[in-house]
């Protein structure tokens, strides 16, 4: 039954024995390995995985058309779990991770529960997660110890998607990197799962990872780069996106797509921005520069290492894409996914990448500002940049908008005949005779 002062129901400790824990899906790889190494504290998490047009149906059964469409497709795969007949609804716990941002996915966990009470399970625990800890859950404490062994599952999955990312469009035989990668989720996970991974172990992988992709046999070739940009789970999530990356990947592109730590740096480093621009909060600020620097440090190790082999193009480092949004936007502009948004368009262009998806929940107000808004100042800036920006809603039809990304990709490669022409006019000319 719901706590009358806390008005949910908390999960115990006595729980962590009984019931099955639900996670949804997001970043698949990242998940894999984060819920294996939580497993080792006795939970019993299960990784959703269903997709299809169903999923935004039940969804919208149960919360307005009007919701943020990651909020309908996260309560929708709940909830058509639970219905499933699958699971026994006395011992079945919800989990789901939040920023408690000023947007409507801060409305996630109350449209969760009002869902569940609907459907008469109200007495589901829905146990929520975010930086600032807004709910207490006995049985579900993450603790530093905890974080770290999720960071290395965050670290994991970011050098993985980054490799398929930049493997797949070459790749001889079709489908070799995302096996790999499952190959190493699976393994990694199993190595989380069984505890004391020491970060040495980690760097060690590192790179054992990078040895494995790089003796996939590809063939090189001209292809266009997208990067891909936008709210949390629509950049993210192949059922938030209609598999966005499968598609572009299909059309012949390489995709770029910024990681999972740049998101959670952002997170830590606003604590930081807080104090320093309204004076909120002086013990967060401490604590937001030891976990920036700590966390900051790891992803920079993984770049360091990425460069010195030199057969992968590594990430940008966080403290440069924190400066990136000067002239475009203050770093006080932070709901939603905030300056970041705006940062990792301009981090894409100035590695090259200059076709760029923009993607976010149709009336997403932060991501439409930072995002869409964001479009015409950054294309004055560098006019030979090549943006769409795409809203994904369940009422949104899948063919318009790959129609669009298919018009992007035309202009995109346009761009890329002429460069490589000019660039082969430019090769061809006759050296200057001097006498």
């Amino acid at each position: 039954m719901a706590n009358e002062e806390l008005n949910y129901v908390p999960f115990t400790e006595d729980m962590i024995k009984t019931h099955t824990i639900l996670v949804p899906t997001m970043l698949p790889m990242h998940f894999k390995m984060i819920l294996a190494y939580l497993r080792t504290y006795g939970y019993n998490l299960e990784l959703l995985e269903t997709n299809g047009p169903n999923i935004a149906e039940t969804g919208l059964k149960y919360v307005h058309n009007d919701t943020c469409y990651p909020a309908i497709l996260v309560i929708g795969q709940f909830m058509d779990a639970i219905s499933s007949g699958k699971y026994d609804t006395d011992k079945l716990a919800l989990v789901q991770f939040q920023t408690g941002g000023g947007c409507r996915a801060s409305n996630y966990i109350s449209l969760l529960r009002k869902a569940l009470k609907k459907a008469g399970y109200g007495h589901v625990p829905v146990i929520s997660i975010s930086l600032q800890g807004v709910e207490k859950h006995p049985g579900f404490k993450l603790d530093i110890k905890k974080f770290r062994g999720m960071m290395y599952g965050v670290l994991y999955g970011d050098l993985l998607m980054t490799l398929v990312n930049q493997t797949r469009t070459y790749e001889v035989e079709k489908g070799a990197a995302q096996k790999l990668a499952d190959e190493w989720t699976e393994k990694l996970g199993t190595e989380l799962g069984a505890g004391k991974v020491s970060y040495k172990d980690v760097k060690a992988n590192y790179q054992r990872i990078i040895d494995s992709f790089a003796q996939i046999p590809v063939v090189k070739r001209p292809a266009v780069k997208v990067g891909v940009v936008g709210e949390i789970f629509v950049k993210y999530s192949p059922l938030g996106n209609n598999n966005l990356e499968q598609f572009l990947t299909d059309e012949g592109a390489e995709v770029v797509v910024p990681g999972l730590m740049d998101f959670i740096l952002y997170c830590v480093y606003n604590f930081i921005l807080d104090y320093k621009l309204y004076g909120r909060n002086f013990k967060m600020y401490l604590a937001g520069k030891i976990a920036f620097k700590y966390l900051n440090g790891k992803k920079n190790d993984q770049i360091k290492m990425l460069k010195a082999d030199g057969r992968f193009e590594a990430p940008t480092p966080f403290e440069h894409t924190a400066t990136l949004a000067d002239g475009y936007l203050g770093l006080g502009t932070k709901m939603g996914e905030g300056w970041l948004l705006t940062s990792e368009m301009i981090e894409l262009i100035e590695s090259g990448c200059r076709n760029i998806v923009c993607t976010q929940p149709f009336g997403c107000l932060p991501n439409h500002i930072c995002g869409k808004g964001m479009m015409k100042p950054i294309k004055e800036k560098n006019p030979d940049v090549n943006i769409v920006a795409i809203d994904y809603d369940a009422s949104s039809s899948k063919v318009n908008q790959e129609n669009r990304l298919k018009l992007m990709l035309s202009n995109a490669r346009a761009n890329l005949e002429a460069e490589l022409a000019a660039k082969e006019a430019e090769e061809k000319k006759e050296p200057l005779l001097v006498s």
